[in-house]
């Protein structure tokens, strides 16, 4: 695979990953939990989704080459455009009008 397309792959996959807490009441998208997701089990899986996406990417830039050090910067920066990524999802859940 190229490098462009890992990128989108990544890119992608966070997407993906970010929207997928808000999408649905299953823990992961997998497992059923009797009650409904709270807002901070909504937040705590985005956090470990943040880091299984991260990690994709770093197998990507590692089966690239050599992989670059990272600072604060870097983690801040793609914390901030993970949050922004599951902006939809936590609209449809938390600020649109669903009949019942």
């Amino acid at each position: 695979m190229s490098q462009t397309a890992s990128v989108w792959v990544v890119l992608l996959l966070a997407l993906l990953a970010a929207n997928l807490p808000f999408v649905n009441d299953r823990l992961f998208g997998a497992v059923a939990i009797g009650a409904r997701k709270t807002l901070a089990m909504r937040f705590g899986e985005l956090v470990v989704l943040y880091f299984i996406a991260g990690g994709i990417g770093l197998l990507f830039e590692r089966r690239a080459g050599q992989i670059a050090a990272q600072g604060w910067e870097f983690y801040a920066v793609t914390g901030a455009l993970f949050i922004v990524l599951a902006f939809p999802g936590f609209t449809w859940r938390y600020l649109m009008k669903h009949r019942h």
